[in-house]
């Protein structure tokens, strides 16, 4: 099962993440200090019978993330293998709403009739069974991770047996 749910990130991460973003990707030697790409990966179970409204309640909170001119969650959705019905893909961004962007996210909420906070929690729990979620590095490609662990290497070279 974890390497059902493993190759299923994998896989996410490979196919949500744009063409254009993988090709303009700078090469491994240019990124040696830069900081990984980061995503997080939320794995849902869904209550029975609320596949459907799960789906509708993600859509509201995109309609919010829209306001604010922020994309979409990329949603991925179970056909065969592991237990799970829905993962939902959220790359990491530096670029953070602007006051004004955060302004009109929270309008957007507020006409749609969003919860927040507690209610939101409530709101949530009743539509899944299970959640688990992961942050992740990605997408990286063999070689840069390679690139970063060989330059580490050779700034640490290993320690003879007895030394400290």
């Amino acid at each position: 099962m974890k390497h059902l749910l493993a190759s299923a990130i994998v896989a996410a991460a490979l196919y949500a993440t744009p063409a254009a973003a993988q090709r303009s990707a700078p090469a491994p030697a240019a990124q040696a200090d830069a900081p990984w790409p980061e995503a997080w990966f939320e794995i849902f179970k869904l209550a029975p019978g609320k596949q459907e409204e799960f789906v509708r309640f993600i859509a509201l909170g995109d309609e919010v993330s829209a306001a604010g001119g922020q994309p979409p969650t990329q949603l991925f959705f179970h056909e065969n293998g592991a237990e799970f019905d829905v993962i939902l893909f959220k790359p990491v961004s530096a670029a953070k709403p602007t006051a004004e962007q955060e302004a009109a996210m929270a309008r957007r909420s507020a006409e749609l009739g969003m919860p927040s906070g507690s209610a939101y929690f409530i709101k949530i729990r009743e539509l899944i069974a299970s959640h688990s979620d992961t942050g992740t590095i990605g997408p990286v490609s063999a070689a840069q991770w390679l690139a970063r662990l060989d330059t580490w290497r050779a700034a640490n070279p290993a320690r003879k047996s007895g030394q400290r």
